[in-house]
Order: structure tokens, then sequence, then C-alpha cells
């Protein structure tokens, strides 16, 4: 096989003759390696309360407990959008306060109570809050859904009948890219029982 340069590579015809080095089809071919999962980083037994449900778990100290949540657990109803605690996508309760779990690390999680989307609902019992949702039209690409349902949670858990101005300050940390704002309102108005015939609060 003719010997690639750096020179050569760089001035973008590597890609080409790299190409002619993989075996045709019915060649022999080596295995390719096991993928390497072993992590040398302090690792942590943490104790807590995820949905109800008290789990004891190791986890290791850079982790998220977005990614304790996503990767370990399979609650996956909790999204990621910016990964940099702007957005609110993340949004979980922890001792039912609203918190980004991107900027929660999981060792700070121990003795303390999580709450994510799929512990919103009693069984197959929607909570007045999800039917408010949807019967006000709230999602819309649906991706910020659940932390904009996490957060309207934790208001209504600290204020059960909020004012318009008090629902959008307690929202204002959710991102809507589909900026379907007044919806949101609407439906946690609906949601706390204050929303009036006719829209007016």
């Amino acid at each position: 096989m003719k010997k690639i340069s750096r020179r050569l590579f760089v001035e973008g015809t590597g890609a080409g003759i790299v190409a002619v080095a993989i075996p045709l089809e019915g060649q022999a071919q080596s295995a390719p390696a096991a993928p390497t999962t072993a992590s040398n980083a302090p690792k942590t037994t943490i104790k807590l309360t995820i949905n109800g449900q008290q789990r004891s778990m190791e986890v290791e100290d850079r982790w998220t407990l977005v990614e304790v949540l996503r990767d370990h657990l399979q609650l996956t109803g909790t999204k990621i959008g910016c990964d940099r605690g702007e957005c609110g996508a993340c949004t979980v309760l922890v001792n039912g306060k609203a918190v980004y779990s991107c900027s929660q690390l999981a060792v700070w999680m121990d003795g303390r109570t999580v709450q994510t989307i799929e512990g919103l609902a009693q069984g197959t019992k929607l909570d007045p809050l999800q039917t408010a949702f949807i019967e006000h039209d709230a999602p819309q690409c649906g991706y910020c859904t659940s932390g904009q349902l996490m957060a309207a949670k934790a208001l209504l858990n600290s204020n059960p009948k909020p004012t318009r101005e008090e629902v959008r300050a307690g929202m204002t940390g959710n991102l809507c890219r589909c900026s379907n704002y007044n919806h949101y309102v609407e439906a946690v108005m609906a949601a706390a029982g204050t929303l009036k015939s006719g829209g007016a609060a």
C-alpha cells in the first residue's frame, strides 16, 4: 500500500487512501476491540428517594443528576437541552423545589427526594397539570414540556393560587423554542383553578 505522508493526509487526500486499506468483502477481518467502560473516577454511595421509591446507588462523583436519571435509571422524560443550566428542559423537583438537574451533582442528592416527570402521574391518572397542558394545547414540539410541567408543579406546590404575573415569574427559567408561553400560562392557571370563564383571571 502507498505510504501515507502527513502532508498528503492533511491536504485532504488521506481519506481516499485510507479507504483503499479497508479489506474487501469476504476477506478475513479482525474483531473490533471491545469498548473500555472501566473508570477510575472516585465513587460515592448515596441514598435518595426518586418518585417515591427509595434507592441506594453508587455514583461517580463527577456524574450530574440528569446523567444518573437518564443514563443509569432510564428516566428519560427529563430532557437535556443546553447542558449549561440555561434552558430548563432538565428541570426536576428536589425536596419540592425546581432545580436544573444538569447543574446538580448526583452526590449532592444524598438524603434528598427527587421527583421527575415520570412521577407526576399516579398510575394511569394524569396530574391535573398534565391534563391542563393537554386541554390548553400547551405542548408544541414537546421538548421543553417536561421541564415546564415540573417548574409549574414547583410553583403550585408553594403557591396554589398564583396570579398570571406569578406564573410567568415562576416559569421564567424555562425556555420554549416554539414560543408557546401564553398557552403554558393558561394551562397553569387552569390547573390552579383560577382561570375564569372567558380567559380572564
